[in-house]
């Protein structure tokens, strides 16, 4: 019998070919666990915006472990030592940074599985993983928990000027056409290097970091912070938590069994076994879709009302605002539409609800972008650069939202 070959080559439209450096890279992509990221969109409801917006955290995943290969290639030929050990922990670990995303990326999070957040169940299923793969796992986790002593490796994984940011504002800019986004990764990973084992990056890389960080600002704003994307996002949350309100009072709701689970128990982090972890393994965008098909159906005049607005992309109206929303609009918005429908003051809520988004394209909280100057001294990125607009850049941007049904007067 052959033996299958491992070492293969994946055709993509942002970088060409990527590469599969080594067999256990190959079979970590053939795990189920891994294989689900197929089906988790990585722009959750963003297609009802932009309609190529159908990429995946599959997708996503092997773009960053490809432009970490990249970054440690250049490393090492800048004389950055790097063992191989090392160099293998580096792709598991950014290959699994997001394999715990739920249906949809982020809806699950505030509704079915409350207060566990992907990064936790990331963690929980690599330690699944190295389990299975018999410890081969332990300094990728190691490096992603930040324990690992080369700090540099978790910036690489983790920081302001990482892996993962590379690729989604790349990947995301090209799906939806917002060309606003497409950073120049490329040139950005040349200029990368470490001191002190801390990534820094080369003053002559300032300008493509400067365009980094706008193009982050600008995707926000034009994709991720869309308002259009915000009100569908939040509406996919409270279909979720409705049904999860209508579950626990004993409901009878169509849905898949991994789904019902969820929506019959309250999970918290310390529950989390290896069953759980299986059940959750099999939670995907289409457990979601095919509930909400069927759920424009039931009795519940919430729960339909809200899934044949998901459906039939007939949205909530929202309105951003620079200033707070104003209270009595709210609370007038809120009765006229009670009335309407003689619906409950938590009922109404649903539909009638406000909140506020924020855009923070460079955290000055947030460790910050090293510069390596000519002279080896290391700034800041703020400090480094000379255009006034970086310093803007680091200011939170916060707008004030409020949605409500587009048929009150």
């Amino acid at each position: 019998m052959s033996q299958i070959n491992k070492l293969k080559i994946l055709n993509d439209p942002i970088y060409g070919f990527i590469t599969i450096p080594n067999t256990l890279i190959y079979d970590l992509i053939q795990h189920p666990y891994f294989q689900r990221l197929r089906r988790i969109s990585q722009m959750g409801m963003s297609y009802l915006v932009y309609p190529g917006a159908h990429h995946t955290r599959f997708h996503h995943a092997l773009g960053c472990m490809h432009i970490m290969q990249k970054a440690v290639q250049t490393l090492k030929f800048k004389g950055v030592a790097i063992s191989d050990e090392e160099e293998n922990a580096l792709y598991v670990a950014i290959l699994l940074h997001d394999i715990g995303h739920g249906p949809f990326s982020h809806a699950l999070e505030n509704s079915v599985v409350e207060e566990v957040h992907h990064e936790e169940l990331s963690l929980l299923f690599m330690e699944q993983l190295n389990a299975e793969f018999d410890g081969k796992l332990s300094l990728a986790i190691q490096v992603f928990k930040g324990e690992y002593h080369r700090k540099f490796m978790l910036q690489l994984i983790s920081s302001q000027l990482d892996m993962d940011r590379m690729d989604y504002l790349k990947r995301d800019s090209f799906y939806t056409g917002v060309n606003e986004g497409n950073v120049n990764s490329e040139r950005l990973i040349q200029m990368l290097n470490v001191q002190d084992d801390v990534l820094v990056m080369e003053e002559k890389g300032i300008y493509s970091i400067e365009k980094f960080l706008m193009a982050r600002r600008l995707m926000y704003w034009q994709a991720y912070l869309h308002k259009t994307s915000v009100v569908a996002e939040l509406t996919l949350t409270k279909i979720l938590k409705r049904a999860k309100e209508l579950a626990i009072k004993g409901e009878v709701l169509f849905g898949s069994p991994f789904l019902l689970f969820f929506l019959n128990n309250k999970i918290e982090l310390n529950q989390i076994d290896k069953t759980i972890l299986d059940k959750f393994s099999n939670l995907d965008d289409y457990d979601v879709l095919g509930a909400i098909k069927q759920w424009q159906y039931h009795d519940d005049f919430v729960l339909s009302s809200l899934s044949k607005m998901i459906i039939n992309r007939n949205l909530l109206k929202i309105e951003l605002s620079e200033d707070k929303i104003d209270k009595i609009k709210w609370l007038d918005l809120k009765e006229k539409y009670a009335k309407q429908y003689n619906l409950s003051d938590k009922d109404v809520e649903y539909f009638v609800f406000k909140g506020k988004i924020k855009n923070e394209a460079y955290s000055k909280s947030s460790e910050p972008i090293r510069i390596l100057k000519k002279d080896k001294t290391i700034e800041t990125v703020v400090e480094a650069s000379d255009q006034m607009h970086l310093k803007a850049l680091s200011k939170t941007v916060t707008k004030y939202f409020i949605c409500y049904p587009k048929v009150i007067d």
